[in-house]
């Protein structure tokens, strides 16, 4: 095993759970729903980004296997992702221009 693809992968998963955690707090502090599909999109993203060498050297499944698995999650992690930007956002009850 490459000890700078491991540092590598190590440094991709920290940026990515820090965005998560930080998206996180923002739905946690304003409420907003979309920050929280934001967080989820970033995990599933993050753990997408080293389950492939996991699976593969460690489960012992095969490459090919192992990249399915990996750009699925990686995939589902952009359409949150994509839901969080463009999904159906709640109508505020108390708007500012209606009169």
């Amino acid at each position: 095993m490459h000890i700078e693809l491991v540092i590598a992968k190590l440094v991709t998963v920290g940026l990515g759970l820090l965005i998560t955690f930080q998206a996180y707090k923002g739905y946690r502090a304003y409420g907003n729903e979309p920050m929280l599909y934001l967080a989820i999109g970033f995990l599933f993203i993050s753990v997408g980004a080293v389950i492939e060498g996991v699976l593969f050297d460690v489960v012992g499944l095969s490459i090919f296997l192992a990249g399915t698995i990996q750009t699925t999650l990686v995939g589902f992690g952009m359409i949150v992702i994509l839901y969080s930007l463009y999904g159906r956002m709640p109508t505020s009850a108390s708007g500012g221009n209606d009169g």
